[in-house]
């Protein structure tokens, strides 16, 4: 690392003839917990996202273009992995550094960020004093909320100021004066923004600096359209002369903002700059411009050690600092996490951000065994997947023929592989990660709000004194944990008993097999029953593609049952039947989630769930139950069909993944059927299964067993009791997303817009028809123009259909959330209609 103590600069000068300042306001120690803020930037950036109006949410985190260089500044930090060192004697790390002859606490200041007072009334006067508890400085921008009169004062850490070169540089030249006259420090021109980037939510919002917010040190000036200023205001034939000209003014040392090119850090370094930051804007200028920690090291490599080298872009973790020290940098400065944090709390949220950086710094330096800063050597970063396109693969030789280079053919691969339908979800993902700004209706997962890490051990602990109460000893209840167990699981017990007592279901334990999640389960029971090319399994459509993938890979052959508007109707299900048998099918068995499917939302009645079982019985098929949405849902169930089931029709597929957790990955089923061999000799199709299951999975991990089991223990079967307040939450959602529909889109303009959705009772899903095609480029356009994602519905139509249709899922949100999701969904549809229409027009001409 570059020393960088520079006793004779002219910062040092300026610091010891400046008038000693009041000291700083101290962080209250019992302000993170008693705000909620938790451990990490993330915790107060979602509170932060609740707290703001949704147009300055979008002002604040927003970038340029399509986002991709926001989403690529912390996606280059994703991918850093630091190697630490051991046996070093390091003890605990100090984080101090000198930067223009001044000591930083750390190496981590406040960037330049224009109107902290949208956020807080205080706005940098919170920002300054924070810095100032923290050890560290704060660079004010040009346009700053409040004026360097009230806010220098306040500085008891360095103080630069930032600067735009408008093309009246008389207005520049008086408020650098002004800054030195206040005992700012440095003067940081940023030089990559000759004009603002095209902010699209911006342009969509419509936005404008709202009544009070303006450029204090700029008075008089008209900055209401920020996008519209700069066009007007800012030189964009500003050259290397500025340089000349800044120091014409000023003896303050020049820091220049917004350094990508190793080429323009060698011309700054030959203009005599004080010290560098590598940016590129936060993402909000030139869209498609590298990751600001894939710039800093050619960077850093060309300035030498000549001057200090900054960083600003993408820090969210003490790691990301650590990270940038070991690729170049001297330190670092932290953007839109100040602001997160002075709308949670003010200074106290400005404050908490800035130690809890520290504090993982410092954290992340001992476990790494580095003593100082100046101690952190490149070789810490083993790797850095950065944001540049990977090399083409290396073939490998032949064993036998180094000439060689093998392959395989897809085409000789299994015919599932080149199915849309298995790339249908790695799209979704791939979308959720190139949009990580998002508001995503798309996850149908539970509410991680709901689950408590230190529960899981009580029910570790839980179901291990269960073993020893039946008389199991230390060496029996270690095996119990640590081996492999029984293919059809240890907990049969546990789970009969809750089914009985939660579901009326009476099943024996032998009936039950415990499967890695219900995913497990359905490929179990599919690859049982369906032994003939002849055999036809019917699936409900819309249908969850989790039994189409499973049909596709074991070589099934399925066809769809279309629901109606309010779910399956036995009827159809028999004309199905007839049909196919009249061309020589077999249907064998009719896969359906009766309460809440997914995707659609919808339940099926009671009177429909006797209709289909008499059905099962005359035409000898079996029924596939899925329900895993029924015990988080609130109000009173209607009854599982294996409930009601006399005749062995019902296979019952359970899932812990919404009930208890999804990270346990267990299910189970329910198979009691009676399986006679050639020989007269019966067993149960529980029994079928695990033998699948042993050549499979082997058993299910008991680990995953003992923590479900515990919580069955600890409710006394009852998981709809233990799940109430998860299942009032999620009603909560439902009705949240039916009245913002409702106030977004009422009665008269959905019909003109042929726009509709049905009204769930319970679940994850809402089903919606929409104006405009819903295929993967509308779903693009909607997470990359408006930030929310949802799931087209064509995806979970086998045969064809869903073409208009959305899946929207709420659970994993908050009610805040979904009201802010909801207003960007409106956003894209009202867009999408406009765009529409003319081809709607023609065609109806």
């Amino acid at each position: 690392m570059t020393s960088l103590d520079t006793d004779t600069s002219a910062a040092a000068r300026s610091a010891a003839a400046r008038p000693p300042r009041p000291a700083p306001p101290t962080m209250n120690a019992a302000v993170e917990p008693a705000l909620g803020l938790g451990p990490t930037l993330r915790e107060i950036s979602r509170l932060a996202e609740e707290r703001l109006a949704a147009q300055v949410r979008d002002y604040i985190d927003g970038g340029a273009g399509q986002e991709r260089t926001l989403a690529a500044n912390l996606a280059a930090f994703d991918a850093v992995r630091l190697v630490p060192r051991v046996l070093t004697g390091a003890g605990p790390a100090g984080t101090s550094v000198s930067i223009l002859g001044r000591t930083w606490a750390a190496p981590l200041g406040i960037a330049p960020m224009a109107y902290h007072t949208l956020v807080h009334p205080d706005g940098e006067l919170a920002s300054v004093r924070a810095a100032a508890a923290a050890g560290l400085p704060t660079v004010l921008s040009m346009f700053a909320g409040r004026s360097l009169a009230h806010v220098a004062p306040e500085a008891g850490s360095p103080l630069w100021m930032q600067i735009y070169c408008l093309r009246d540089r008389t207005r520049v030249r008086d408020l650098i004066t002004r800054a030195q006259e206040s005992g700012v420090e440095a003067i940081v021109l940023t030089v990559d923004a000759p004009v603002l980037g095209p902010r699209l939510r911006d342009v969509r919002n419509g936005f404008r600096l709202p009544p009070g917010v303006r450029p204090a040190n700029l008075p008089g000036m008209d900055a209401a359209d920020p996008a519209a200023h700069a066009l007007a205001e800012f030189d964009p034939w500003l050259d290397w002369s500025v340089i000349r000209w800044l120091r014409s003014i000023s003896a303050l040392p020049i820091v220049l903002k917004g350094v990508l090119a190793a080429r323009d850090a060698e011309r700054a370094v030959d203009e005599g700059v004080d010290a560098l930051v590598v940016s590129n804007h936060g993402g909000r200028q030139l869209d498609g411009a590298p990751a600001a920690l894939d710039a800093l090291p050619a960077v850093a490599a060309a300035v030498a050690g000549a001057c200090p080298v900054l960083l600003d872009g993408g820090i969210r973790r003490g790691t990301d600092i650590l990270a940038a020290l070991a690729l170049g940098a001297d330190a670092v400065l932290i953007g839109r996490p100040i602001l997160h944090g002075l709308a949670v709390a003010g200074y106290d949220g400005a404050l908490a951000v800035l130690e809890i950086l520290k504090r993982e710094l410092r954290e992340a330096m001992t476990l790494a065994g580095i003593a100082t800063v100046a101690d952190v050597e490149p070789d810490l970063v083993a790797m850095t997947a950065v944001t540049t396109p990977p090399a083409p693969p290396v073939p490998v030789p032949h064993p036998h023929n180094r000439a060689a280079a093998p392959g395989l053919s897809k085409a000789r691969l299994h015919a599932s592989l080149s199915d849309p339908d298995l790339d249908s979800m790695a799209f979704l993902n791939e979308v959720t990660d190139r949009f990580p700004e998002a508001l995503s209706f798309a996850a149908g997962r539970p509410y991680e709000g709901a689950f408590d890490i230190e529960r899981v051990f009580d029910h570790m602990r839980g179901y291990l004194g269960h073993l020893a109460t039946r008389g199991l000893d230390a060496e029996q209840i270690r095996s119990c944990l640590y081996q492999y167990g029984p293919a059809a699981g240890q907990i049969r017990d546990l789970i009969a008993d809750s089914l009985a007592r939660d579901e009326a279901i009476d099943a024996a334990a032998e009936s039950i097999v415990v499967t890695v999640g219900a995913q497990e389960g359905m490929l179990l029971t599919l690859r049982a029953l369906f032994a003939d090319a002849a055999d036809l399994l019917l699936v409900a459509t819309p249908c969850y593609v989790g039994i189409i993938g499973a049909a596709k890979l074991l070589g099934v052959d399925f066809a769809a049952v279309q629901e109606r508007q309010d779910g399956l109707v036995a009827e159809d299900v028999q004309a199905a039947i007839l049909a196919h048998r009249a061309r020589g099918r077999r249907p064998r068995a009719l896969y359906l989630v009766p309460d809440h499917s997914n995707p659609s939302g919808n339940t099926l009645s009671l009177e429909e769930r006797g209709a289909l079982l008499d059905l099962a019985a005359r035409h000898d098929i079996l029924l596939i139950e899925d329900s895993p949405y029924r015990l988080v849902s609130a109000g009173q169930r209607l009854p599982t069909l294996k409930s009601l089931d006399r005749e062995r029709r019902v296979v019952h597929i359970g899932s812990y993944a919404k009930s208890a957790f999804p990270g346990a990955r267990l299910g189970y089923v329910v198979a009691d059927q009676i399986v006679t061999d050639p020989a007269g000799h019966t067993s149960l199709l529980a029994a079928e299964l695990a033998k699948i299951k042993s050549m499979v999975t082997v058993n299910t991990p008991t680990l995953s067993q003992a923590a479900v089991a515990g919580l069955l223990l600890a409710c006394d079967g009852r998981l709809s009791e233990a799940n109430a307040e998860a299942a009032a939450h999620y009603q909560e959602n439902l009705a949240t997303l039916l009245a913002e529909l409702d106030r977004h889109f009422p009665p008269d303009t959905r019909a003109a817009a042929n726009l509709s959705w049905n009204t769930p009772s319970g679940g994850f899903f809402l089903r919606m028809r929409v104006p405009f095609r819903a295929d993967e480029a509308a779903l693009t356009r909607s997470a990359r123009d408006f930030g929310v994602l949802w799931t087209p519905m064509s995806y979970f139509h086998p045969e064809g259909g869903g073409e208009h249709e959305i899946r929207l899922a709420f659970s994993a949100l908050t009610p805040p959330r979904i009201r802010e999701a909801v207003a960007r969904l409106a956003r894209f549809i009202e867009a999408e209609r406009r765009a529409a229409q003319p081809a709607l027009e023609q065609e109806a001409r």
